[in-house]
């Protein structure tokens, strides 16, 4: 099974090209698939005294609106353009999230092959038809969303025109930071089974213990937030992982997509060359003179498996030995 790790960087470049230019560097150097920004016009996406969550208010103080906020996290168009330059320099695929329709189309314009659906838009139903109807490979996540409405959501964008096996439904608990016993990782699985649909992992905890079981638990995407600076002014930066520690995320991650292989149950080639050291034979336990019945009383079964296997047990018992045997020598019938 393949991982894919995005590295979202979001809004944690601060309206700043070069910190946007350093956290694609980062994802590259982490080993990251794709690096994922954010498209909006703070005019479009939140009105003039639309609150600010309460992550926000902890993160940033409640001095200014939400809209004053977005407005400071805007990406202009020269600077998407920019930054898809750079990425495919640096050989990483550029996604971004669309908050609206006419970012959406945007990005269509520009070329941007996947599309990531943010939590708070599975609701909005003029949203989900225009994203649906482009036929695109789609990333949704379902923060704050129930199973009904990601159902619901999902039959939206099928209805519009993508079809299924082009979705992967990333769950996601939207606080940040995610406390752990809201994570709720099982949902996952539960999407999968229930909605017959890819399912991945949005990140919001502040460790790697998460993102690690979720590639276990048969994640075909890993969404992480990606920062510089922890401390660094702004509403997302303190659940964001270092690129140190995004580093350590992914090889974790990459780590267990190894391990889990393709499922078909054999022998390794690792293990080959054990097992006649640990399997056993069918050898005497005591000296067994010729022409003497074999019983459970004269043999026994040891190490190595170089013999006569034990599941032939059966068949050496009753049998009468053809030669004397020694303690310990392989059974020959």
């Amino acid at each position: 099974m393949t991982i894919s790790i995005i590295a979202e960087a979001g809004v944690n470049h601060n309206g700043d090209i070069n910190i946007a230019r350093e956290l694609i560097d980062a994802a590259v150097e982490a080993g990251a698939d794709m690096v994922k920004f954010q498209t909006f016009k703070a005019d479009r996406l939140a009105t003039q005294t639309a609150p600010k969550a309460n992550y926000q208010i902890v993160q940033t103080g409640n001095v200014t609106s939400q809209f004053e906020m977005l407005k400071k996290l805007e990406l202009s168009d020269e600077m998407h353009i920019s930054l898809m330059k750079y990425s495919e320099e640096k050989k990483i695929e550029f996604i971004s999230t669309a908050f609206d329709i006419e970012s959406l189309q945007y990005l269509k314009k520009l070329g941007m092959r996947k599309f990531k659906l943010p939590s708070g838009e599975i609701t909005n139903l003029p949203y989900l038809k225009e994203v649906g109807s482009f036929g695109n490979p789609l990333i949704i996540s379902t923060g704050m969303a129930s199973l009904e409405e990601v159902q619901a959501a999902i039959q939206i964008l099928e209805a519009a025109g993508t079809e299924r096996d082009l979705m992967t439904v990333l769950h996601c608990t939207t606080e940040y930071p995610a406390p752990l016993a809201d994570v709720n990782l099982n949902a996952m699985q539960t999407m999968r089974k229930t909605l017959g649909i890819n399912v991945g992992y949005s990140d919001h905890t502040m460790g790697l213990e998460v993102p690690i079981a979720a590639a276990a638990l048969g994640a075909t995407i890993i969404e992480k937030h990606l920062t510089m600076d922890q401390t660094l002014p702004g509403p997302d930066h303190k659940a964001s992982m270092t690129p140190k520690k995004f580093k350590e995320m992914v090889t974790c991650v990459r780590n267990i997509e190894r391990a889990l292989g393709d499922g078909v149950k054999r022998v390794t080639e690792s293990e080959l060359r054990n097992v006649e050291s640990v399997r056993k034979s069918i050898v005497a336990a005591k000296t067994i003179s010729i022409g003497e019945t074999f019983s459970a009383q004269n043999l026994t079964v040891k190490r190595p498996g170089t013999g006569l296997s034990p599941m032939v047990w059966e068949d050496v018992i009753g049998r009468r030995a053809l030669k004397t045997f020694e303690k310990d020598e392989f059974i020959v019938i």
